[in-house]
């Protein structure tokens, strides 16, 4: 199983939001490509990147500090937020991006997943952000009537390399990883899923490790890194074991 430390930038800053909310958001530094380097120290070989000022822009806004985490970190970087174009996606491919994750998009035009899936197979990982079990979109702000498991399932065929299962009324609050709806979805659908939200220590690692086998492919934390509460290194070391 992969654990993803996260990185979220705004301003150009690291930060961590509170269920999503931008008016939450806490400052751990302003120097995104050093905290790549010190998960790369930890051993990390997975990086979890958010453009939080793009996902509601529609639009990179942290583009000089996501080409500074690439260039500064030796591993593969998953890269989300305002990613909603062909050239969108072709242009951070370009720039070292190991693999896109789309969410406002993959709802409101699936085609558009269904395209760059097919283009760039293995690189692309669709969103699927949940508030009270239906999807959220545009950097949370709206909600649609589209459940979490129907909107999975639209991709079902596309070759997406994974859906990133967010629960948002636990992101940033060290509530604990939603276990059962974590694993639930995956067991509904034959495409890995990744877990996020609300990872507190390392239990949760290990919880989520004994699901490895059913389709839980990797799980992505932050606070809880940034807050001392998760050691990264003892959380690779528990999932290197699944």
């Amino acid at each position: 199983m992969i654990v993803f430390p996260a990185i979220d930038l705004k301003n150009g800053e690291v930060v961590r939001l509170a269920e999503g909310d931008m008016d939450r958001a806490t400052v751990y530094g302003d120097d995104p490509a050093a905290q790549a380097k010190v998960f790369a120290r930890a051993g990390a070989n997975h990086l979890h990147v958010v453009d939080l000022d793009g996902s509601f822009a529609g639009s990179a806004q942290n583009r000089e500090a996501v080409e500074g985490i690439v260039a500064a970190f030796p591993g593969k970087v998953q890269l989300g937020g305002g990613i909603r174009t062909p050239a969108d996606v072709e242009g951070w491919l370009a720039a070292g991006v190991e693999r896109i994750v789309i969410g406002t998009a993959a709802l409101k035009d699936p085609q558009f997943v269904r395209a760059m899936a097919r283009d760039h197979a293995g690189r692309i990982v669709v969103a699927v952000d949940a508030r009270d079990g239906m999807v959220a979109t545009d950097g949370w702000a709206e909600v649609s009537d589209v459940s979490i498991v129907d909107m999975a399932r639209r991709f079902e065929d596309a070759g997406v390399a994974s859906l990133l299962f967010t629960d948002i009324g636990r992101d940033g609050l060290l509530k604990g990883v939603n276990i059962d709806a974590t694993v639930s979805l995956a067991r509904q659908v034959e495409i890995p899923v990744i877990a996020s939200g609300g990872v507190k220590n390392l239990a949760d690692i290990d919880t989520l490790m004994q699901f490895a086998g059913e389709g839980i492919e990797g799980v992505i934390t932050g606070r809880a890194l940034y807050d001392g509460r998760l050691d990264l290194a003892a959380a690779l070391r528990v999932a290197e074991h699944a």
